[in-house]
């Protein structure tokens, strides 16, 4: 016998359902103190969701170089903690403010899987003159906003996070799993927006990339997936050489052995030519000097992982000798965003991407996670609220 109020035909049901309540809290690892172990603590979400803004269950963060500097202290400002980290993430909305919608317009709706860049004021200098998301005076990424100010939650490790009207969200196609999407919303797109900004890949010229991390890794595969004739890789450890190797290097050279040999090393690789293209996702003090030593003539070096320490003095000399073109690339839009998403969906049975990624862990080992990056120990941090 049917349960009373409710139609045994499944097409004229009169049962009535219970709405799943808007959650008004959330777990989420917070960082306390540089250096220190993350905190799980609950923190409040907004009570009322803006127009254009999202509550979001997240699926996954992966974890990136940024977070790992926040983290040590090595990136640093006063005011800025407690704060949660994580600025690459995706997972499903909950709830919506009214009329939210992607990037491209199209309308979102509870239970869609959406990825999200930082947000942007479109009221700045950059934004209307320049009309550069990059350059905006307040753009605001999740792990600039503190834990314990409205709106709370914004970033990754937490188990929701608010998507304010501001950041800029994109639907996410089935083709491209949780982890490809949350990299490419900071690593992918970084690395693209780079090679865009160094004019792209010539066909069978000789790139170099400047770092075996994750940029390092994704920026070698993109070199040989664009026609590169040669692809060397430089940095370490010997295992991260290696993988490099499976995404596309032609060639590794081991940093260990200093600056000297590894300039030397490249040359011999080239037939004492250099490279033409020189991609810097390493940040250390030396890649300056490295980088000018092994160029090509008229070569182009392109700067985008030296966000740390002062670098070593470059010769402006060899610049002009050499009539390179170096240019400064800065994170990347909603564009980079997109087209990385698309990389993804494109390339995505070319290489084995999935290597790049540890095995997912819950919040409560967040801490652990990003311990291990901070030694090398993993390429790729996941972290899944979802897991315990």
């Amino acid at each position: 016998m049917a349960n009373p109020g409710t139609s045994t035909d499944p097409g004229t049901s009169t049962e009535t359902r219970t709405p799943t309540p808007t959650p008004t809290s959330t777990r989420a690892a917070v960082l306390t103190a540089h250096g220190e172990p993350l905190t799980l603590q609950r923190i409040p979400l907004p009570e009322t969701l803006e127009p254009g803004a999202a509550l979001v269950r997240i699926h996954c963060a992966t974890l990136c170089g940024t977070d790992i500097e926040i983290w040590s202290g090595k990136m640093s400002f006063p005011g800025m903690l407690p704060m949660v980290l994580g600025h690459e993430m995706v997972g499903e909305v909950v709830a919506l403010g009214p009329d939210t919608r992607d990037a491209l317009g199209r309308a979102l709706s509870v239970g869609d899987r959406i990825g999200w860049s930082e947000s942007t004021c479109g009221e700045c200098f950059g934004c209307t003159v320049l009309r550069e998301p990059v350059a905006c005076s307040k753009r605001g990424y999740g792990f600039l906003q503190r834990s314990d100010v409205p709106p709370y939650a914004t970033a990754g490790l937490a188990d929701y996070a608010y998507v304010t009207p501001g950041a800029v969200k994109l639907l996410i196609p089935d083709e491209v799993t949780d982890t490809w999407a949350a990299m490419a919303g900071c690593a992918a797109k970084t690395v693209l927006r780079a090679f865009h900004r160094a004019g792209g890949v010539r066909p069978g010229s000789r790139v170099v990339v400047q770092g075996s991390g994750a940029l390092g890794i994704f920026a070698t595969a993109v070199a040989h997936l664009s026609g590169a004739g040669t692809v060397i890789t430089v940095g370490a450890p010997a295992e991260r050489l290696a993988v490099a190797r499976r995404f596309g290097a032609d060639h590794v050279v081991d940093i260990a052995d200093g600056s000297d040999a590894t300039v030397q090393r490249v040359l011999d690789l080239t037939d004492g030519q250099g490279a033409d293209l020189i991609v810097d996702v390493a940040g250390a003090p030396s890649v300056g000097p490295e980088a000018l030593a092994m160029a090509a003539q008229r070569g182009t070096f392109v700067v985008v992982g030296s966000t740390g320490p002062v670098g070593e003095p470059v010769a402006l000399s060899t610049i002009m000798g050499k009539e390179l073109t170096v240019v400064g690339s800065l994170n990347g839009d909603i564009s980079d965003y997109y087209r990385a998403i698309e990389f993804f969906r494109s390339f995505a049975d070319r290489l084995p991407w999935d290597e790049l990624f540890s095995a997912p862990v819950g919040l409560a080992e967040a801490s652990q996670k990003v311990a291990a990056m901070a030694g090398l120990g993993e390429i790729k941090a996941v972290i899944d609220p979802r897991i315990g």
